[in-house]
């Protein structure tokens, strides 16, 4: 069995993290949930799995 789970990486400027991103069409969607990559550099959605993991040399400064 193949893993199929997508992962993105995400730079510093497109915190905060959310799953769904604007680029899922709306109606394949699911309920939009915040996802906290600060401390690890890497986190996962709950609702569909999609993994995503912050870019190498991105610094994450306060919002």
């Amino acid at each position: 069995m193949v893993d199929q789970t997508k992962e993105i990486e995400v730079s510093a400027k497109e915190l905060p993290l959310h799953c769904p991103t604007r680029d899922v069409a709306l109606w394949c969607s699911h309920p939009r949930v915040f996802l906290d990559i600060a401390n690890t550099g890497h986190a996962s959605c709950p609702y569909c799995g999609t993994r995503y993991k912050l870019k190498d040399g991105e610094v994450i400064g306060h919002h």
